[in-house]
């Protein structure tokens, strides 16, 4: 798989509500190729595309994702509180969402955020409808998870698309991880990295990605140590600088 230099997080969390549509729309009206966005399970069991465990933060709502249906879901502000010209904008489903960004050319980068407790279902409802609309012949999305278990199920139900380990802290055991979960990528927090880890992970024959860096020169510092993509919230950015360094 050929990553891209800039990947626009949640959409471009930094210019739109994050994990909406319009948010995803902002990052091809600059010119990012791909996004990445979190999907988890509403109470009824619906693929909905949310960040955070609970609604409080990125809707007019409130209450646990996972203790809440759909249709209420479904009802929420997820626009407003980032800036009033975005009021209205829903929650979008993992299916809206997957249509749009065929539509508009975006590829995705798709991690599987679930529940605790509810790793199997969520990973395998989430492969299950990705596997469902995504057309042969069009290059894969990318699955990555924090959860070791959503990155077997999603090697058992697709093994030849690309998965990546999300990692907050570093680990230790990752060339043992990353062989063990079969995956080709290793998605680190930014902060987690100078140039030696850079360099052993690249060396080693893996993809890494950085997340989540918006100040254009530590952006350019990581893709002058060889980090393949940076996931940003302001994708506009980092465009400028990623050229650069092609």
């Amino acid at each position: 798989m050929i990553l891209p230099k800039v990947i626009g997080h949640r959409g471009a969390a930094g210019m739109a509500p994050e994990n909406t549509l319009a948010g995803f729309r902002h990052a091809i009206s600059v010119g990012a190729p791909w996004v990445e966005f979190d999907t988890q399970l509403s109470a009824d069991k619906r693929v909905i595309v949310f960040h955070d465990d609970r609604l409080d933060r990125t809707t007019d709502g409130s209450g646990s994702v996972d203790d809440t249906d759909f249709e209420t879901i479904r009802k929420l502000d997820a626009g407003a509180w980032f800036d009033p010209a975005f009021a209205g904008e829903l929650v979008p489903t993992l299916k809206e969402t997957l249509a749009l960004l065929l539509q508009l050319g975006l590829h995705p980068d798709i991690e599987i955020k679930p529940a605790e407790g509810r790793e199997t279902e969520t990973a395998r409802a989430v492969m299950a409808e990705v596997l469902a609309v995504w057309p042969v012949g069009v290059p894969p999305p990318l699955i990555t998870s924090i959860k070791h278990g959503c990155l077997r199920i999603a090697r058992e139900l697709a093994p030849d698309w690309p998965r990546g380990l999300v990692c907050f802290r570093y680990p230790r055991n990752w060339r043992a991880l990353l062989e063990d979960l079969a995956c080709g990528i290793m998605i680190c927090k930014e902060s987690l990295l100078d140039r030696r880890r850079v360099e052993r992970i690249t060396g080693a024959g893996y993809a890494l990605m950085a997340f989540t860096v918006n100040r254009p020169r530590r952006a350019a510092t990581l893709l002058s140590w060889g980090v393949s993509s940076i996931i940003t919230d302001r994708p506009e950015d980092i465009l400028a600088v990623a050229s650069q360094s092609l």
